[in-house]
């Protein structure tokens, strides 16, 4: 059984996306679920200008998770510039409004705006102070793309985890993922490098130091990060088994999911044990989101 921590529907699709193809709808996702054993899905809600034609509501997310009850867990998302487009708007309140009708985090993050944007951390100060986990995705540049910036090496990244340690944060993206060793002058927006893992990446640095910072392992991002170097992927899984966790990252009817097969390939070979695997399959979500 898995719990995907990270997908995107739309009961009626909208325009294309840039890569012209639209969000798969609710049933869709069902049907793919019934194929690789997904009990249940956390559904993030696209509401960034940067990613997203047109913005989706928060409210049409918990009509989906309430017209398939058990089956979606409803995140909401917030834009950093909500509200007052300034440093000190009070966006707990509407994460309080949210929070009270059920709603378990916020996310994705895709504003294009640096990780140490006075209203990126007004963000992170009312989602720790509200109590909700936050799921990021992290740009390589400002302009052009979305997700918030960080420098090669994430040092951003890092000072909001000393300057919010109660807030638990998901990482995921491609320039996230990519960070699993040093880069070798090749952070672009795809960052699906394919040489061996060496010592001193980032995520393994920041996962060891903090323990507020969760992997998200969705998308090509996060399987590429494992399989990339099967034999560090193994010792990555198993020393961070309780911080990392299943996701997909559907963002269309016919997006792959790799991630499965390679996960039971790792239990079913004896390279994971079964605990590591329920764990990261869908134990640690349960914990994560008081399921």
């Amino acid at each position: 059984m898995f719990i995907d921590i990270h997908v995107h529907t739309r009961r009626i699709p909208g325009p294309p996306r840039a890569n012209g193809q639209t969000y798969a709808t609710p049933e869709q996702l069902l049907e793919r679920y019934a194929k690789i054993d997904v009990d249940s899905a956390v559904l993030l809600p696209s509401v960034n200008p940067e990613c997203t034609h047109v913005p989706q509501s928060n409210e049409e997310i918990l009509e989906i998770c309430q017209m398939y009850p058990g089956r979606f867990i409803p995140f909401c998302n917030i834009d950093p510039r909500a509200v007052a487009n300034s440093a000190d708007a009070p966006l707990d309140r509407l994460m309080l409004f949210y929070k009270e009708r059920g709603y378990k985090g916020i996310g994705e993050v895709c504003a294009n705006l640096p990780f140490e944007h006075p209203m990126v951390r007004n963000l992170f100060k009312h989602a720790e102070s509200v109590g909700f986990p936050l799921t990021f995705h992290i740009a390589p540049a400002i302009g052009g793309q979305y997700g918030l910036y960080d420098d090669p090496g994430l040092p951003q990244l890092e000072k909001s985890l000393q300057d919010f340690p109660g807030l638990r944060f998901l990482g995921h993206s491609q320039a996230f993922w990519a960070e699993m060793a040093p880069l070798q002058n090749d952070r672009d927006r795809y960052g699906y490098p394919k040489y061996p893992i060496t010592p001193g990446g980032a995520v393994p640095k920041l996962m060891e130091r903090y323990e507020n910072l969760y992997g998200d392992l969705s998308a090509g991002s996060g399987y590429n990060a494992l399989a990339r170097d099967e034999e560090y992927a193994v010792e990555f899984l198993d020393r961070f088994q309780d911080r990392l966790l299943f996701g997909t990252d559907i963002c269309a009817p016919d997006t792959p999911t790799p991630l499965v097969d390679l996960l039971l390939r790792f239990k079913d070979e004896g390279k994971i044990s079964a605990t590591v695997f329920e764990k990261i399959a869908y134990k640690n979500a349960q914990l994560l989101l008081n399921l």
